[in-house]
């Protein structure tokens, strides 16, 4: 046996993971040199994916350079009906044109991390648009209503009295339907997806197939300290330019620290441990650690060139307070300009009670002096003075 290819295995089934449905048998069909079909199903819930949501994502790369076919599902169909496996109330439907309009870059994005070009690439509603009630009800036969009201979220909200709609029962029928139609051999997902990946063990089962091995990751948490959620606004997200993926990850809360370089870079679990190890005798800052942390992040998304020139952005604009070399521009062809419209029109305020805010709450600097005054006007006086709103916004002024 290749001690290489057996190390690399290992990793697969350790870094990162929280259960393994039936280890022993991946484990042998990995060190046996199968060829396996590894799905992956995401639903287009929001327009970006986050590196919640790349947890998974790393785990199928890993998994593509071991040779295996990866299968990677957008849940146009699923994504309408909601799952609620990590709710506590009924998640509203969305309507297809929403789904549509999520879902455009979606690929793009998974081609941050996957080779798309050996991808094979679904929606799911190309199946499961097929099904009428008789397939239904034959896939919803395979389940009992005791199974379902057990997941633990479910059981939370009836004994709450909390509404559960009967839509909801039909998601995991659904997620279960697309192991079964693209013959899936292994399924990934987070934790909290369980009840749905039995689901698909179960109707492969029911049609003939083998049923699949399921690997489930941990899931990680956002800047807050909560799960990772576009809705809560706590992302990292996969379409965030360099300077601001860098440093959204250096806002992260020192204990995340490590849990972050497991699941979200491919750093050599030996140098992390020596990481940790280094943080828990105060060896190293966790600000430094964080540095390395965001490098290894940006870089994932944007190569080594862009991680590189974020980290040295962030080191001069907020650690050593200065300015950056290169800042937008913002032309005023008149002979002045209201504060508050030139934080709207620059793009640095979404409104003028926006802008009025900002500069209100202390926000705004102009030549590294803080400006109270909503109602400041700008002029010819202010040419190529530089503006800064927050800590990442940065507008050079010229008449």
């Amino acid at each position: 046996m290749d001690k290489n290819l057996e190390g690399k295995i290992e990793e697969v089934l350790t870094r990162g993971v929280s259960e393994i449905i039936d280890r022993e048998n991946l484990k042998k069909r990995l060190l046996g040199g199968e060829k396996l079909r590894i799905k992956l199903g995401i639903d287009p819930t929001s327009p970006n994916l986050h590196i919640g949501r790349a947890v998974t994502l790393l785990k199928m790369k890993d998994l593509q350079d071991l040779g295996h076919q990866v299968v990677l599902i957008i849940g146009d169909t699923t994504g309408v009906i909601g799952d609620t496996s990590d709710k506590e109330s009924e998640r509203p439907m969305l309507n297809k044109e929403t789904i549509a309009e999520n879902l455009k870059s979606y690929k793009e994005q998974a081609g941050k991390i996957l080779d798309m070009d050996k991808v094979e690439f679904h929606h799911n509603s190309e199946w499961l648009t097929k099904l009428g009630y008789n397939e239904i009800g034959e896939h919803a036969d395979q389940f009992s209503l005791a199974e379902f009201n057990a997941r633990e979220n479910i059981k939370k909200r009836l004994e709450m009295g909390t509404r559960i709609s009967l839509r909801e029962m039909l998601y995991p029928l659904m997620q279960g339907y697309d192991s079964v139609a693209i013959k899936a051999d292994v399924e990934l997902g987070g934790n909290d997806q369980r009840f749905n990946l039995l689901a698909g063990r179960e109707l492969q089962k029911h049609f003939k197939q083998k049923s699949q091995d399921i690997l489930m990751v941990n899931l990680i948490e956002g800047l807050d300290g909560r799960k990772m959620s576009s809705s809560w606004g706590n992302t990292i997200n996969l379409t965030d330019a360099p300077n601001d993926m860098f440093g959204k990850t250096m806002k992260l809360q020192d204990e995340l620290l490590v849990k972050y370089f497991i699941h979200c870079t491919r750093v050599p679990l030996k140098e992390i441990t020596e990481i940790e190890n280094n943080l828990k005798s105060k060896k190293i800052n966790p600000r430094d650690a964080k540095l390395d942390l965001a490098f290894e992040i940006v870089k994932i998304y944007h190569g080594e060139e862009a991680a590189q020139k974020a980290k040295d952005y962030f080191i001069n604009t907020f650690s050593k307070k200065e300015i950056p070399e290169e800042i937008k521009e913002f032309k005023i062809d008149k002979p002045e300009m209201k504060l508050t419209e030139v934080l709207v029109e620059s793009g640095q305020a979404k409104s003028l009670s926006d802008a009025r805010r900002k500069i209100e709450q202390g926000g705004v600097e102009l030549n590294g002096k803080k400006i109270a005054d909503w109602k400041t006007v700008l002029n010819s006086q202010n040419n190529g003075a530089v503006l800064k709103v927050g800590k990442f916004g940065f507008v050079k002024i010229k008449f």
